[in-house]
């Protein structure tokens, strides 16, 4: 029996948040595992906060001011105590009944990390956009070519950690880096990172999707930045 935290960074989601906060509280984890949901509000104005300051449950943490996803993940991990930890987009498009999948794969092979990739899954290719899956076609390309990794899909929300190890990184990230960057520290350390097959629902920018282009160009920069660091 164990806790796995989970990490749910939020701006300006009140049409969605709600929803998910609940089917990951509905979430029943092998190995009896229980469930630490921690929230950081990352300044919204839509509303979003009188919704969660409505639920119950979870550990709740406001930024006064937006400074983006990376910056979100690393207030949430200072509160996280589970063995393992998760990060979960406040949309919907993980499904967090995958969440077993990758800590099934993490006790039972006793990793350090484990990734969720959307390509593994046989289903039919979904992706918001042609150069939202032409883009993380590329990043992923990329990775496996400057750190000698054999994975799918670099840019996936779902990576699971033993949190001791992921406290244990020196992360910097503030904004959409929050994936590359810790995609670097862990290779830069020599760790082959393993995946698991996960479902995936996009939505598109006329739904609220936020990350664009210049996430996109930053990315890169920031594993070209730690492989010749």
């Amino acid at each position: 029996m164990g806790i796995l935290s989970v990490i749910i960074p939020v701006y300006n989601e009140k049409n969605t948040i709600k929803e998910i906060i609940e089917k990951v509280k509905n979430v029943t984890l092998i190995e009896e595992f229980e469930k630490e949901i921690v929230v950081v509000d990352d300044g919204s104005t839509d509303g979003s906060r009188g919704i969660l300051l409505s639920l119950s449950n979870i550990k709740l943490i406001f930024h006064e001011d937006n400074q983006g996803k990376g910056a979100a993940v690393r207030t949430g991990l200072k509160e996280c105590s589970g063995n393992y930890i998760i990060v979960q987009d406040a949309d919907l498009e993980y499904d967090p009944h995958d969440f077993n999948f990758l800590l099934s794969k993490i006790i039972k092979e006793n990793l350090l990390v484990v990734y969720g990739s959307r390509e593994l899954r046989k289903q039919e290719k979904r992706f918001s956009g042609v150069s939202f899956y032409l883009g993380g076609i590329f990043l992923t390309w990329l990775t496996n070519i400057l750190y000698k990794q054999k994975i799918t899909d670099e840019p996936t929300c779902y990576k699971m950690f033993k949190t001791e190890y992921l406290k244990s990184l020196p992360l910097k990230c503030k904004k959409f880096d929050f994936c590359p960057e810790v995609t670097a520290l862990i290779a830069k350390q020599g760790i082959k990172i393993e995946e698991v097959p996960i479902s995936y629902y996009p939505r598109h920018k006329n739904q609220g999707k936020k990350i664009n282009w210049k996430d996109g160009v930053m990315a890169i920069v920031t594993l070209l930045k730690y492989k010749f660091k």
